[in-house]
């Protein structure tokens, strides 16, 4: 039991070490004077592009994701 315990811990914690590498890429928006940030009033950025979405950035979060995993069907199995 305590096998599953911490791969489901490691599951969340490797989802959310991602979701704060997400947010800490940037700012999502800038201000409402005029800054570089805002395009057309949107709180769009102008050059987000999907690089958050690699590996290199990514790999602490994905790899938690994985041994949590193995560790969940590990503890199943047994």
């Amino acid at each position: 039991m305590p096998v599953i315990w911490l791969g489901a811990f490691l599951v969340i914690a490797g989802v959310l070490l991602l979701a704060k590498a997400a947010i800490d890429r940037g700012r999502l928006s800038g201000t409402a004077n005029g800054s570089p940030g805002l395009r057309d009033g949107t709180l769009e950025p102008e050059h987000r592009g999907v690089r958050f979405l690699g590996l290199a950035g990514n790999w602490p979060g994905l790899a938690l994701i994985a041994f949590g995993a193995a560790l969940l069907l590990f503890g199943a199995a047994i």
